[in-house]
């Protein structure tokens, strides 16, 4: 019984010596397969280095780090990509942790040097360039890098003492050659945007302090200055991006959030305009316009656009006064030509011909060759030239602006009106007849569409010696009426053709 027993137990310790041996076997296995793939991964890394594919060759050699944490050569190459994507914080920490592996690494100490170097943390950088020089003597990249550190330090603080005295010209200068040497150091990206702010370039301070909220983390402070910056500017929808920036990192910011509540509206009033004026609404432009003036009072920049959507659609609208008026506002803060154009369209619709072509003119000063002033001047002469014949629309006493409506609202009034056979003394009767032919031309005039548009354009189509046909109205179209007996209003049998559409 007892030998059994002993048979038995062999056995099963004999199959679990089997069942660790394969184990073993299966880890060592293993072992080597993952290393395979390491050793593949980064290859394939530096490859795609080689290649410029910097985010395949990030994807290799964050597969070989997680692989095998321990192989500081992983570490090693990664960083390389990380500071040729100028990412320096990750490329830094990644330096720290081959140097805890492998403190002795001189080509890792040199490479932190250099990117502390570029970061402005010039005492870290000293201390690392100098551990370099002193085992490799030889090494003259550490060296001139090495030497450089103390010379940057006194001009960063020469830079300070420019700011510091608003002289802000030397201060750019000498901080655009140093960011040559240290790009990745916000603060010195922040004392220039100063500078440029201190000189009114607002434009190049907002290209410095986006690069700052790129270099630092959770920079609310810097999101709440871009937007601040280009909304001063007029750019609302831009200042709309980076205040939502902000409070992506802090939803109840202090500043950002009001300034977001703010903007929202003003923004929204800006687009409704915007679209309305696209789909020649003139009525909802000229209301959103005038909500964006009373949610911002004081930022020119943004008043602009107000002012210009006025005068736009004021003028569209008909309403010339108030047309004349917005863009002055507009010109005050941009001076730009089409605000003359714009402005000298709304002179037209009063008739006001000599402030008219002053406006145009001083748009081709403004933009030599431009099409719409020369088109304007042009316009203007001839409109000028014509108006020492009939105007139609004062016949009428209507608006450039009326409608076909409005027009034939005003003609049939005035045809009552100044019917000849309403007249019995004879001179009063020459006189209704020439005011009638008058009012009947004015309307064959404006009630078409192509005749009125030549008349705008300064061309009388019913003047045989300005190009237009040179026929009478009372000899073409129309309705003709015949009064037997008389006519309702007394007097001789006279026959008119009068034109109601």
């Amino acid at each position: 019984m007892n030998e059994f027993n002993v048979a038995h137990l062999s056995k099963r310790m004999a199959s679990f010596l089997l069942f660790l041996s394969c184990f073993d076997s299966l880890l060592y296995w293993v072992n080597c397969a993952t290393q395979a793939e390491i050793d593949q991964h980064l290859q394939l890394g530096m490859n795609m280095l080689a290649t410029g594919a910097y985010s395949d060759a990030l994807s290799h050699f964050h597969a070989a780090v997680d692989a095998d944490p321990s192989n500081y050569m992983s570490y090693y190459k990664r960083a390389t990509v990380y500071m040729a994507i100028s990412r320096s914080r990750p490329a830094l920490n990644d330096l720290d942790k081959i140097l805890q592996l492998k403190p002795d690494f001189l080509k890792a100490r040199h490479q932190r040097g250099g990117l502390l170097l570029k970061m402005g943390r010039l005492d870290e950088a000293h201390i690392d360039l100098e551990n370099v020089v002193r085992r490799e003597p030889e090494n003259e990249v550490a060296q001139k890098q090495y030497s450089m550190v103390n010379t940057l330090k006194e001009q960063i603080e020469d830079i300070r003492d420019y700011i510091n005295w608003n002289n802000y010209e030397p201060a750019i200068e000498s901080l655009n050659e140093i960011l040559e040497h240290i790009p990745w150091d916000p603060s010195l990206r922040e004392l220039r945007a100063d500078a440029y702010l201190g000189m009114g370039n607002v434009v190049h301070a907002i290209s410095d302090i986006r690069s700052v909220t790129k270099l630092t983390s959770d920079n609310t402070g810097g999101f709440f200055k871009l937007a601040t910056l280009h909304y001063q500017l007029g750019e609302a929808d831009e200042s709309l991006n980076e205040i939502r920036e902000c409070l992506k990192l802090d939803p109840e910011h202090k500043d950002c959030f009001p300034l977001y509540k703010k903007l929202k509206k003003v923004v929204k009033f800006l687009n409704n305009a915007k679209e309305a004026r696209e789909k020649d609404d003139w009525e909802e432009c000229v209301a959103s316009a005038q909500k964006v003036l009373k949610n911002e009072p004081s930022v020119t920049g943004i008043r602009f656009h107000a002012h210009d959507r006025l005068c736009h659609c004021h003028g569209k609208a008909g309403n010339s006064i108030e047309s004349r008026k917005a863009c002055s506002d507009a010109i005050k803060i941009e001076d730009e030509p089409r605000l003359y154009c714009d402005r000298a369209d709304a002179y037209l619709q009063e008739d006001l011909y000599d402030e008219a072509l002053n406006d145009f003119r001083a748009a081709l000063e403004r933009e030599e060759g431009f099409t719409r002033a020369k088109e304007g001047i042009a316009k203007a002469q001839k409109l000028q030239k014509q108006a020492g014949k009939r105007d139609y629309y004062k016949i009428l006493g209507v608006k450039r602006s009326s409608t076909k409506k409005e027009i034939n609202k005003a003609y049939k009034k005035l045809a009552m009106q100044w019917h000849p056979d309403k007249f019995l003394d004879e001179e009063d009767k020459k006189i209704a007849e020439k005011k009638f032919m008058d009012i009947a031309a004015a309307k064959e005039v404006l009630t078409d569409a192509d005749m009125r548009t030549k008349y705008d354009q300064g061309e009388d189509p019913l003047d045989a010696e300005g190009g237009g046909g040179g026929d009478h109205p009372f000899r073409h179209g129309g309705q003709q009426f015949h009064f037997p007996g008389g006519n309702p209003f007394g007097g001789g049998p006279f026959q008119f053709k009068f034109h109601f559409n």
